[in-house]
């Protein structure tokens, strides 16, 4: 949940949806997200809604969390009155999750099971900081219930991770996945972050060849955000690191396509690649196709029937409201059928599938043409009606999907 929410309206204390977003419950697959805001230590390039146990203050505490959490699945559970449909995913995600005792986690998601209902084959992902698990805790979560588990792995190079602020020994990723399918997980991704200040080539290519040793049958791959107010950005600030350069980023991003691909996974999301269809986040999946779903935590975004609204941020705020019975959302807004539409097209044009070409107006029709002559998009995707990236087109994403949607 990172950076500053936007403005909006109030959410009414009881929750209420608008009715025409109530009227659309249940058209769209319905997912769950569990923020949980705790982290031992708070990396450097780091800007999301995170606490470490000195920033808590009164009124919160990693404790008391599960107990909080179950009470706003249970408010949900009223506001949605049984209309959205069964639970297809449900992630969480942090923060660091696996601070959390696996009993907790899996009370939190017997609670879902119990008032909103998870359907047959439902995807359960845990993310997790290597540090925090171990072949132990990762069993009593399979037995709980979870059936994906993604690492924070970042880089494999000890000089890329310190500058990072991550405290997990070079190894330990690899053996997190050995774990996880020792105890039974049919699905293990790792994140990685290319782009770090000091970052060569040489380091890049070993993290993604260790991360591929590891064997996860997913591989998320990010380019270093330098976000304003983090620790990273002072240091860049005042010269004790370089700012990452756009076209290293670019040659980083060509390097992770390529040599996952020869691996065999295949990229199906711009920061994506996945071993088999089966393999992909059904989750993300669920957000970039317009699905529905409730942010549960401090800070967490929900999107239900065209109306998003997101909670307030500190945890002690969020345990005031969530203990009095009263919504957590701080603000929300109504999308109108234009931005709904909107951002069908951003969110779809970053996925192999692609974006079909008659969700665009007139000018984005022609702009995706340009696309296509500019070797930005598949010519021959176009002419069967789908806007699809090229390899090139993934690096400027941003900028094409611009031209589509203005």
């Amino acid at each position: 949940m990172a950076g500053q929410p936007p403005g909006g309206e109030a959410v009414p204390a009881d929750g209420r949806l608008p009715e025409a977003s109530i009227g659309r419950l249940g058209g769209a697959p319905f997912g769950v997200y569990v923020h949980v805001p705790f982290c031992l230590t708070r990396c450097g390039y780091c800007d999301f809604n995170t606490y470490t146990a000195s920033e808590l203050g009164s009124g919160a505490s990693r404790e008391t969390y599960a107990a909080l959490a179950i009470d706003e699945i249970r408010f949900a559970a009223k506001v949605l009155a049984g209309r959205a449909g069964p639970v297809q995913t449900v992630f969480f995600g942090g923060g660091t999750p696996t601070l959390l005792p696996p009993a907790d986690l899996t009370a939190i998601l017997r609670a879902i099971d119990g008032e909103l209902g998870l359907a047959d084959g439902v995807e359960v992902t845990a993310e997790a900081n290597p540090e925090t698990v171990d072949e132990r805790t990762l069993a009593q979560l399979r037995a709980g219930g979870f059936t994906r588990i993604s690492l924070g792995m970042q880089s494999a190079v000890p000089h890329v991770l310190a500058v990072l602020d991550r405290v997990h020994q070079p190894g330990r990723p690899e053996q997190c996945v050995a774990w996880a399918r020792a105890a039974g997980f049919g699905q293990v991704s790792l994140d990685l972050i290319y782009g770090t200040p000091g970052e060569s080539d040489a380091d890049w290519e070993t993290s993604l060849d260790r991360a591929l040793a590891a064997g996860p049958d997913h591989i998320s791959a990010y380019s270093l955000i330098v976000e304003g107010g983090t620790r990273l950005a002072a240091r860049i600030r005042r010269g004790e690191l370089p700012m990452p350069d756009d076209d290293v980023l670019a040659d980083r991003y060509l390097m992770a396509d390529a040599t996952l691909g020869a691996a065999g996974l295949d990229w199906y999301e711009v920061s994506n690649w996945a071993a088999s269809p089966e393999a992909e986040c059904r989750h993300n999946r669920l957000y970039w196709t317009g699905g529905d779903w409730w942010g549960i935590g401090p800070g967490a975004h929900s999107h239900a029937g065209g109306t998003r609204w997101w909670n307030v941020r500190h945890p002690a705020a969020y345990a005031e409201r969530v203990s009095a019975g009263l919504s957590p959302g701080q603000a929300r807004e109504v999308l109108t059928d234009a931005e709904r539409t909107t951002e069908k097209i951003m969110l779809a044009t970053r996925l192999a599938s692609g974006c079909p070409a008659q969700e665009l107006s007139t000018a984005g029709l022609a702009a995706a043409r340009r696309a296509a002559a500019d070797g930005l998009a598949s010519q021959e995707a176009l002419d069967q009606g789908i806007v699809r990236l090229t390899r090139t087109g993934r690096l400027l994403a941003d900028a094409v999907i611009r031209d589509l949607t203005d």
